[in-house]
């Protein structure tokens, strides 16, 4: 018998319409991280005149406020209700879209940034608490690996549409446009998505407190990390503040009645793995969106429309075969399909690495690999989150894996930035006097030696090489490590049951 918390809300003709609205809302969310990596040339060129720094941090302020409150929106979901945490962050999207849209200034772009983040904190976790709620137990592996798959397609819609936008207006049109779409999407969801029952638990303020700042100071130490240097104070003391918060985190928590998250869940190591491997999958897979568009642009010169539609064999894996993903999880089990994740991934990235001056369809084939590793990894990882965390606390459980994505997303930016930036300016052609600081990007490059663009894009593209063979290693790794510990949590489950 299906038990009340396990019924779904809306009836079964309806639950399409609604898994098709929150994909949408997830694509818009997912994708707009692709878009501004588009957008990075012509920002960099506007009348902004934003640094190395301001212009990493255009890009990131939106994955830092998301990072560090997704987990505390799910859980306010849970409490006040999933579907109005939804719709109010869908408004703040498009709010924070329309003031960077028209931002005369950095600190202006920055503040619209933060709030898209924040709208997009309370979009993601709890689409996956209202799908949860409104399909069938039985339907719910098929949901979850659909919405997954929208997580993947929305890098690349991001890509296509931003690229679309920004060869036939400016950056300016994105933003007007993710407003509009946002918009669009609340009339959608306020009117298909079911409401939830509210839980009466209590908000934990302290520990949500901890937690967004260790988060904070966490992704201060990542971001800055290549442009201060690793060791360099700032970052040294971010990352032992994210430690010292963590642990007087995780003590409190262990004695608060009601936690927003609690540790304790990090016992069970199938939720442990799927939470790491959530984030090694999407730093494999926004590494290589972040320097894409770049080596695309620069590297063969194509306009950023080309650059953007230049992604599509990464989508088509997403497209056709995410449905599918469950069936094989259920006749190979979870740690072979993700071995086959794992190494297509790492095998894609690497593969990229040595086609960037070899004709396109080269290049293109080893997407279409990195595809198919995103594709097994994503709805696999999705679903043993889940599974991880009871029905009632399924904003959470949206909440952590949409916080491990962000991470790795934030982890593959920094990694794969600084590796690019620090290859790139070894290669660069000695300049007229040199002196003052190198170059970090090819605008300020090509400024400093007008006269070497040939010399410059070569840098640039071994960078961008020795980026994409350092994200597969790292990927390989991570992943086998995420593999091996999944596989002794599944022996030991079946050994016990």
């Amino acid at each position: 018998m299906t038990s009340t918390v396990d019924r779904p809300a809306v009836p079964a003709r309806r639950q399409g319409l609604v898994l098709a609205c929150l994909s949408v809302c997830t694509a818009l969310v997912v994708g707009f991280v692709a878009a501004i990596n588009l957008a990075v040339p012509q920002l960099a060129a506007s009348s902004l005149h934003p640094s190395a720094d301001q212009l990493l941090w255009i890009v990131d302020a939106y994955v830092v406020v998301f990072a560090c409150l997704v987990i505390p929106a799910g859980a306010a979901g849970d409490k006040f209700g999933r579907k109005g945490a939804l719709l109010t962050g869908l408004a703040v999207v498009a709010l924070g879209a329309l003031v960077s849209a028209a931002a005369p200034n950095v600190p202006l772009m920055l503040l619209g940034r933060a709030l898209t983040g924040l709208g997009a904190a309370c979009v993601l976790p709890n689409c996956v608490g209202v799908l949860l709620h409104a399909t069938a137990p039985e339907r719910r592996g098929h949901a979850l690996a659909v919405w997954a798959a929208a997580t993947g397609v929305g890098g690349v819609v991001g890509n296509i549409g931003g690229g679309t936008l920004l060869s036939r207006g400016s950056w300016h049109t994105l933003f007007v446009a993710v407003a509009v779409v946002a918009a669009a999407c609340l009339a959608w969801a306020a009117a298909v998505a079911p409401r939830s029952a509210r839980h009466a638990r209590r908000i934990d303020v302290p520990g949500t407190a901890l937690f967004v700042a260790a988060v904070v100071a966490l992704l201060l130490g990542i971001i800055e990390g290549p442009e201060k240097g690793w060791s360099s104070v700032p970052v040294v003391t971010a990352f032992a503040a994210c430690l010292l918060l963590g642990v007087v985190w995780v003590l409190l928590e262990l004695r608060t009645r009601h936690p927003m998250l609690d540790p304790r869940l990090f016992r069970d190591a199938r939720l442990a793995g799927a939470a790491l491997g959530m984030t090694v999958a999407f730093f494999g897979s926004f590494g290589l969106f972040y320097v894409n568009a770049s080596l695309l642009q620069y590297g063969r010169g194509w306009s950023v429309l080309r650059a953007g539609v230049g992604i599509i064999p990464v989508t088509i894996p997403l497209l056709l075969g995410s449905r599918h993903v469950p069936a094989l999880v259920r006749r190979f089990g979870v740690p072979a399909t993700l071995t086959a994740a794992f190494a297509l991934t790492s095998a894609g990235l690497a593969g990229l690495s040595l086609t960037t001056d070899l004709a396109y369809p080269w290049y293109g084939a080893c997407l279409f690999v990195v595809g198919l590793g995103i594709m097994l990894a994503v709805p696999t990882l999705t679903a043993e989150i889940a599974a991880g965390l009871p029905l009632e606390r399924a904003g959470i459980a949206g909440g952590l894996q949409s916080a491990t994505r962000e991470l790795g997303s934030a982890l593959g930016v920094a990694v794969v930035g600084t590796i690019l930036t620090a290859s790139f300016t070894h290669h660069l052609p000695a300049r007229p006097g040199g002196h003052g600081p190198a170059p970090h990007t090819v605008s300020e490059a090509l400024e400093a030696t007008p006269g070497a663009h040939s010399a410059i894009v070569t840098a640039f593209t071994h960078g961008g090489d020795t980026a994409l063979r350092a994200a597969a290693l790292i990927t390989l790794v991570a992943g086998a490590l995420v593999v091996g510990g999944l596989t002794r949590a599944h022996r030991r489950a079946r050994t016990a049951s």
